[in-house]
């Protein structure tokens, strides 16, 4: 068989068969003659009259051998010997043997195994990797923030450039149809809260402070806290599969190739909605927690609204108020930043749309709690 300037060609002897091979057996050729050499191993495994016996491979006609066609000498004379056939190969020149017998070594199973380490070493490679992934996450997301930064500051130069009516349907979508769902949550959060409270101080005849402590607790933290988490359910997971429907369908390509910005035509116009939203749904649930603790305690406790109006003009302190609201630009900052940036990460199919969007969400959730948590401790180290 020939095709152009490597060949071998097949003859049957008395004692069984021979294979005669010619030209350049090099890396350039031996793919041409694999299908072939193959079916020679595999008509003598399955035809035993066939080539039975002994079978001579007759390298004397090749004129260059490389690592390439040495391999498909010795993978040759392996299958056929697995087969059943009794293998020489003969006319080869010290360097083709060399390179056979080096093919025929690297053939051979590794008995090795890795070093695996300890547990312990395991363990502390599972740590070393997560840590650089969340420093990796961290620069991402820095490296977001300020490219958002950056067109928010030619807003301010340029305030034409700003997409008012993206900006405005995003308010809509992330702040006013989100205020339904976030009133009933910290309404009910604010009743719970109270009867629990109510339950464990009448234990030492303090259930007046009840107040105190729904006060307090939903004005400084639950109310901001629960509000971004029901936000970064809702509206960060929704940026994800907007921009990441958008990134499956070539959208952001095209935008690129019209000479547009997709961070100033995407991502901007939602972190600022949320930024001005977040606080607006921060006030809401305070008023909706205070609420729902008022019920409970007119109830529970036989306290009066008025009294309870007054209780909680005594507990809760200017700074108290604001705590919240300062924290709520912040946590919006963090959840648009990180729904915008897993929505560019969309890699091309729906599958990678659901896992980035479930991304979203935990990383959003994450990033909120520790953010506040930060938060706290900073406030609380002031004196505020």
């Amino acid at each position: 068989m020939t095709s152009g300037l490597a060949r071998f060609e097949t003859q049957e002897t008395a004692d069984g068969g021979q294979i005669n091979l010619s030209g350049p057996w090099t890396v350039r050729n031996v793919g041409e003659h694999d299908a072939a050499l193959r079916a020679i191993a595999s008509s003598v495994s399955n035809t035993p009259r066939h080539m039975q016996g002994r079978v001579v491979i007759d390298l004397s006609g090749v004129t260059t051998l490389d690592t390439a066609g040495a391999w498909v000498v010795h993978r040759t004379q392996r299958d056929l010997a697995d087969a059943g056939a009794e293998v020489q190969i003969s006319g080869a020149n010290a360097t083709q043997s060399g390179l056979i017998q080096l093919a025929r070594e690297s053939d051979q199973p590794c008995d090795v195994e890795p070093d695996r380490g300890t547990a312990l070493e395991a363990i502390a490679e599972r740590m070393g990797r997560a840590v650089v992934t969340m420093a990796s996450e961290l620069v991402a997301m820095l490296n977001m923030v300020g490219l958002v930064l950056v067109v928010i500051g030619k807003v301010i130069v340029r305030p034409r450039t700003l997409r008012l009516t993206s900006v405005v349907s995003q308010m809509e979508r992330v702040g006013l149809n989100a205020v339904p769902i976030v009133a009933l949550l910290t309404f009910l959060i604010g009743a719970v809260l109270a009867q629990q409270g109510a339950s464990q101080l009448k234990l030492f005849g303090a259930e007046v402070y009840t107040v105190n402590l729904v006060a307090i607790s939903m004005l400084r933290e639950l109310g901001v806290l629960i509000t971004a988490i029901i936000v970064a359910g809702r509206s960060g997971s929704a940026f994800t599969a907007e921009i990441g429907s958008m990134k499956v369908r070539e959208e952001i390509d095209a935008m690129r190739t019209l000479g547009m910005d997709p961070i100033a035509v995407l991502v901007a116009p939602r972190v600022i909605a949320l930024v001005l939203m977040l606080p607006v749904l921060t006030f809401i649930a305070d008023i909706m927690g205070l609420l729902g603790g008022g019920v409970v305690t007119y109830f529970a406790l036989d306290i009066s609204p008025q009294i309870y109006l007054q209780r909680v003009d005594v507990a809760v302190a200017s700074n108290t108020f604001f705590v919240g609201l300062i924290k709520a630009p912040f946590l919006a900052m963090a959840i648009a930043v990180i729904g915008c940036l897993e929505g560019m990460r969309v890699t091309g199919s729906a599958e990678s749309v659901g896992e980035r969007t479930t991304s979203s969400v935990v990383k959003a959730i994450f990033t909120v709690i520790v953010l506040n948590a930060l938060f706290a401790i900073f406030f609380t180290a002031v004196g505020y």
